[in-house]
């Protein structure tokens, strides 16, 4: 009996391991190409910097909505955007909007792409 529990609670184990590594892996969303990312943009998709508003201001895309990225998934919620709206979001660096991409995701988004940092995305467009 012990030894059946036991092996029930490895197997439980097994599974919490999984979900908290692994699930997060297989649900994270690619960082796009700039090129892709225009595309993307060009055929009418959300633009989303998720950025502080003290960088957008220094400068950002056209059409661009500034959301800080600890609040995207939030913001979407209370303003009902539908969870198939195709949406591209970028930051300085492509950390931020990782974050807020795998937290989009894990609400039910799913059409996000990561378009990684701004400066790349410029210098793609030239």
């Amino acid at each position: 009996m012990i030894h059946k529990l036991m092996h029930r609670g490895q197997g439980l184990l097994y599974m919490a391991l999984f979900s908290l590594f692994l699930v997060p892996l297989m649900t994270k969303a690619t960082e796009l190409a700039p090129t892709l990312v225009w595309e993307k943009i060009v055929a009418g998709a959300m633009v989303l910097d998720v950025r502080t508003p003290e960088e957008f201001a220094e400068g950002h895309l056209a059409n661009a909505v500034n959301i800080p990225f600890e609040q995207v998934t939030q913001e979407f919620m209370n303003r009902g955007i539908p969870k198939d709206t195709p949406v591209v979001l970028y930051c300085r660096s492509g950390r931020r909007s990782g974050i807020a991409i795998a937290d989009l995701v894990a609400a039910g988004y799913t059409q996000a792409f990561d378009a990684g940092a701004y400066q790349s995305l410029i210098e793609a467009r030239r």
